[in-house]
């Protein structure tokens, strides 16, 4: 493994994340459910511009807890390490946001976050400054809080790993970094004892849903050859536990720049995804109904 590769891999295959904090008199006051934003139809938009999506910074690795009440992703500047940064609602208006510190400096670089469905664990990515020994951690929910993290002890960390997502069952979805693939791990009495590479055509940074229905990935464009930006496709999970052929989500969401890592809030309502659309190649997180994913649902 050389810094060279993997920090090519992170920063072009993941594009990483920011340090900004808000103090108490900058940060707007926010309420209601999704930082109070107008919830958007089946066209994308930025998602609180100015306050979540800042620009001068990539971000992406989004995560809202089961009642969305608590919002957890990640920011990194160009050259930076990633960082997770969170804000939760209290008294009905968002807190200003705050930077956490899962491995207590044990790691430079903290990003994708992911909260289990129950709301009891939140998993993500860390890795050292110089972006080797990338693998997936958790820590466990303690009263308001969070316990101290740890590195998810599976054989999913044999290899570098990250953006992991969570089945309702607890089936752990995650992607190698160097195969560049997407593979899953079974909950088995409490742990993840085994892997299996998830058997589909292309595609990172996957999502699988609750009843793992269907699954989210972005990969480069294969409808042009000529294009090399990143799009969201979905799989649909066939009667006989197939995969179904990979489906572009379509123009609307999937525009000449790049979307990735795409996920979906806790009620189903919304995908979120990153855009790299902003001046010198950033990203901002955009919103759309998940209706643009049923759309394209086959009657098997």
């Amino acid at each position: 493994m050389t810094y060279k590769y993997i920090s090519t891999v992170l920063l072009v295959s993941i594009l990483a994340f920011s340090s900004v904090s808000y103090g108490k008199n900058e940060f707007l006051v926010l309420e209601g459910s999704y930082f109070g934003q107008k919830t958007p139809g089946l066209t994308p938009e930025v998602f609180a511009p100015g306050v979540i999506s800042i620009n001068g910074r990539y971000e992406y690795g989004l995560s809202f807890s089961p009642d969305l009440d608590e919002l957890y992703f990640s920011g990194q500047k160009e050259g930076g390490t990633g960082a997770i940064f969170f804000s939760k609602l209290e008294n009905k208006k968002w807190q200003p946001i705050k930077k956490a510190n899962f491995t207590k400096g044990k790691k430079a670089g903290e990003m994708e976050p992911f909260i289990s469905l129950d709301g009891k664990k939140i998993y993500f990515t860390a890795y050292n400054a110089d972006f080797t020994d990338t693998k997936i951690w958790v820590a466990n929910r303690v009263n308001n809080g969070w316990s101290n993290a740890r590195k998810l002890d599976s054989p999913i960390n044999d290899e570098e790993v990250f953006n992991s997502t969570l089945a309702k069952n607890g089936d752990l979805f995650y992607t190698d970094i160097f195969k560049s693939k997407t593979y899953y791990s079974a909950f088995t009495n409490g742990k993840y004892p085994k892997v299996q590479e998830v058997d589909i055509e292309f595609g990172i940074h996957g999502f699988i849903s609750p009843a793992q229905d269907y699954l989210l990935v972005d990969a480069r464009n294969k409808e042009d050859k000529n294009r090399k930006d990143k799009d969201i496709y979905v799989y649909f999970k066939k009667k006989n536990g197939a995969w179904s052929k990979p489906i572009n989500l379509g123009d609307t969401v999937n525009s000449t720049f790049g979307e990735t890592v795409p996920t979906v809030t806790p009620d189903g309502k919304f995908l979120f995804f990153s855009r790299y659309n902003e001046e010198g190649g950033l990203s901002n997180f955009y919103w759309v109904s998940t209706k643009v994913i049923e759309n394209l649902r086959p009657k098997f």
